[in-house]
């Protein structure tokens, strides 16, 4: 996840505490603070309790399991055998699997299918690290914590809710709409790619939205201040940086070695500043976020968004960690391993570093060949360790804008709608660059304080959790009606 806004968010929640009763008083106070919950409100939160319990993170082989589960709910809820597809895929290594859920029309289809993406997997999460045991939902301090509350898994809850939630009630939608849920978006994105390839091919939709980003935007007393909807996102290229050397005994120092020499690169990288670019998208976002930031970040903001070559604007947005990643490309460390054993000179020493590559930039290799200029060490040797797409930027259309309107001004009145680019990565980037125009708009609402995607303490606020259940409810109504 990634705005989610990819919003995302952290931790997971503990059991009650002992098991001694509450004196009646109490028993009172609590249920008279506990707000009512309906039928549907409920099987929402179990479908979430449930889902967050599959440790599906790389290692653990537990999204078949999850798949099993959500084939089951849906089965039950009336959707036919035929109109769900379960596909194995092997993930470097590790078996995965990818869900696909269709909603049969009604009749002759008035419109083009809609596709609905989501991803089941999520980032490891180490008990030990946690406050709360991450892989069990837990409601404390007006948060859901858990592993995945957000990126993705509110995601696959609030979808497969709502498709749910409308089979119960015998409503017919007038397109066929389909859920198509990957299984090792965080990783490989080996589902992803095949998914994609599949609904080009044999669906043809004519729209395809994503729940893994987009959303509302909070201020830090959470008040709704936009809804983005991510159109764009940054190129993903991981490279790793190794430099060998014959080594020798630790005790007659060399004057090169090889994890001296990668420190240097690597603090040549840290110093380095990709060029500042803009595109539409950005200035647009920065257009719209200028009139609603306080202080010298909106009004450079906005300054920027009617200027890019503006020093000043550079500079204050630049300086600000909200925005400074949706300026350039970014190239990051993100892992380390060098030598062989405690007494011996390192004979390698390797670096993971991530690229996050401004659209039209030039992808991978322009990245590669600004970082080797930036290092200038002929020793230091760049291997791509992944498979770069480089997608285009996807379009708002009317259509789609009309449908999140439907499903967020019942909830946030006269909100701001407004397209932005997503610095993190998704399973959009393989469906644009099949030449299908795809958007994210998911129903999460988060502050920026409460953005824990991929770390700790994972969390979404309770009351956003339950408020954003008829956000999907509402967009299918409105374009499947």
């Amino acid at each position: 996840m990634k705005m989610m806004i990819k919003l995302a968010l952290a931790s997971s929640l503990m059991a009650l505490a002992g098991t001694t009763a509450l004196p009646a008083c109490a028993q009172t106070q609590a249920q008279a603070s506990t707000p009512q919950r309906s039928a549907h409100e409920q099987a929402a939160r179990e479908l979430y309790r449930n889902i967050i319990g599959f440790r599906t993170a790389r290692g653990h082989k537990q999204v078949p399991a999850m798949v099993a589960y959500l084939k089951g709910e849906f089965v039950k809820a009336g959707f036919a055998e035929t109109d769900i597809s379960v596909t194995d895929y092997d993930s470097a290594g590790e078996p995965t699997q990818g869900l696909i859920v269709r909603y049969a029309a009604k009749g002759k289809p008035k419109a083009g299918p809609v596709v609905l993406l989501g991803h089941m997997d999520v980032v490891e999460a180490l008990p030990e690290d946690w406050e709360r045991p991450p892989f069990t939902l837990t409601e404390e301090d007006g948060y859901f914590f858990g592993r995945g509350t957000l990126d993705n898994k509110y995601g696959i809850a609030s979808l497969s809710h709502t498709f749910l939630r409308l089979k119960q009630e015998g409503w017919a939608p007038s397109r066929d709409l389909y859920l198509v849920f990957s299984g090792d978006e965080e990783t490989g994105m080996i589902t992803t790619r095949a998914q994609a390839k599949l609904v080009a091919e044999t669906i043809k939709p004519a729209l395809v939205l994503n729940g893994d980003a987009g959303g509302v935007r909070l201020t830090e007393d959470y008040k709704p201040i936009l809804f983005g909807v991510q159109a764009a996102e940054k190129t993903f290229a991981t490279f790793e940086l190794t430099v060998t050397n014959p080594g020798g005994h630790s005790s007659r120092p060399r004057k090169d070695n090889a994890i001296y020499e990668l420190a240097s690169a690597l603090k040549a990288i840290e110093a380095y500043r990709f060029e500042v670019r803009d595109n539409a998208i950005t200035r647009g976002s920065f257009a719209e976020m200028g009139k609603i930031t306080p202080g010298p970040l909106g009004e450079a903001m906005l300054a920027f968004s009617r200027n890019p070559a503006d020093e000043a604007a550079r500079a204050t947005l630049l300086a600000s960690p909200t925005t400074a990643n949706l300026l350039s490309t970014t190239c990051v460390a993100t892992m380390l391993k060098g030598g062989h054993a405690e007494n011996a000179l390192p004979q390698s020493a390797t670096a993971t570093v991530n690229c996050r590559i401004f659209p039209g930039e030039g992808g991978a290799a322009a990245a590669e060949a600004t970082l080797k200029k930036v290092i200038a060490n002929d020793k230091v040797v760049f291997k791509l360790a992944t498979d770069v797409v480089e997608a285009p930027a996807s379009t708002l259309t009317p259509e789609v804008l009309a449908a999140v309107k439907a499903g967020v001004h019942p909830r946030f009145p006269g909100l701001i709608i407004a397209p932005y680019m997503e610095s993190g990565g998704t399973d959009g980037m393989h469906y644009r660059a099949l030449g299908m125009n795809t958007v994210a708009i998911s129903g999460a609402a988060m502050r920026d304080a409460d953005m824990f995607a991929h770390g700790l303490n994972e969390r979404i606020r309770v009351e956003d959790f339950y408020a954003g259940l008829d956000h999907w409810y509402l967009i299918l109504k409105h374009l499947a009606r």
